[in-house]
């Protein structure tokens, strides 16, 4: 019988490749979209270390938009790496102990390029709608 295992130095190899959201280089009014195995959640930098969250499991339980803390990311275990928002393959940890699933896609849209793109705010349903088609809804119902 043979194991299979990742070691550390192979997951932070992965990260690296990745190149994940880091809180140092995020500024205020930022935003980090992550798509997750499960999930869409919109993150909007707000001052003094917190966030603007909406999506998820926050939407699922009627509390968004909340505001809270981002501990970091994870790789499914205790040992977490605070210094990041978000990187595919880890899953975020919120400041509430929230555990996401799986992060599949990162994408940060800076505060000056929403305003220069005339971005608009969305929420969740159009945004799952956009990424996975009219096939969430099905899911989600079951």
């Amino acid at each position: 019988m043979t194991g299979r295992f990742r070691t550390v130095n192979a997951i932070l190899e992965q990260v690296g490749a990745s190149r994940p959201a880091r809180k140092g280089e995020l500024g205020c009014g930022d935003y980090v979209v992550v798509t997750t195995e499960n999930s869409v959640y919109s993150i909007q930098v707000l001052a003094g270390s917190t966030y603007r969250v909406r999506g998820g499991w926050f939407d699922r339980q009627h509390l968004s938009p909340v505001t809270l803390s981002i501990a970091g990311c994870t790789w499914g275990g205790s040992v977490i790496k605070n210094d990041i928002v978000a990187a595919c393959g880890l899953h975020l940890e919120f400041g509430n102990r929230l555990l996401t699933s799986r992060i599949r896609d990162v994408l940060v849209i800076r505060a000056g390029a929403a305003q220069e793109e005339s971005l608009r705010p969305i929420h969740s349903p159009e945004l799952l709608t956009g990424c996975y088609g009219a096939r969430w809804e099905a899911v989600s119902a079951a």
